[in-house]
């Protein structure tokens, strides 16, 4: 294992297609992650997009392969455990199985075993939160907000 990633893997009960556009649609991703938040869902296109309480995350989309991949850039505004904007790569790829989809995250270049610690905290976190809404249902509030 890396130790400037974070990866892993986690079992949605729904089509990739459906998965994927919780990560090119406004409303869907901050169904599951953020309370606001502005994107351009296009190569080169940023986003700012406030996570809980004052956690401002920013970056740039990378690659957008629907419905397999999505690579973004990924950062914290006020400098929050040395990851500054665009500063880290997320790479989420989808894969079909019987089951639904196999998502699998991998968040690389952070810069501490801490930092690596927190966002596999968040990304366990978040994720959850994906593959409920994504397989219809109900996330609830995020507790983390």
């Amino acid at each position: 294992m890396s130790v400037d990633a974070v990866t892993l893997e986690r079992l949605i009960a729904a089509r990739p297609e459906t998965v994927f556009s919780f990560f090119t649609d406004r409303d869907k991703w901050l169904s599951w992650m953020g309370a606001d938040g502005t994107f351009s869902f296009e190569p080169g296109g940023g986003y700012r997009t406030r996570v809980n309480g004052d956690n401002v995350a920013e970056g740039r989309f990378v690659e957008i392969d629907p419905p397999k991949r999505v690579v973004f850039t990924w950062g914290w505004v006020d400098g929050a455990m040395s990851v500054p904007p665009g500063s880290t790569t997320v790479e989420i790829t989808l894969e079909p199985v019987a089951e639904g989809t196999l998502l699998r995250l991998v968040h690389r270049g952070l810069p501490s075993p801490e930092a690596c610690a927190a966002h596999q905290e968040g990304w366990t976190h978040y994720t959850g939160r994906l593959a409920t809404v994504a397989a219809g249902g109900d996330p609830g509030p995020d507790d983390w907000m």
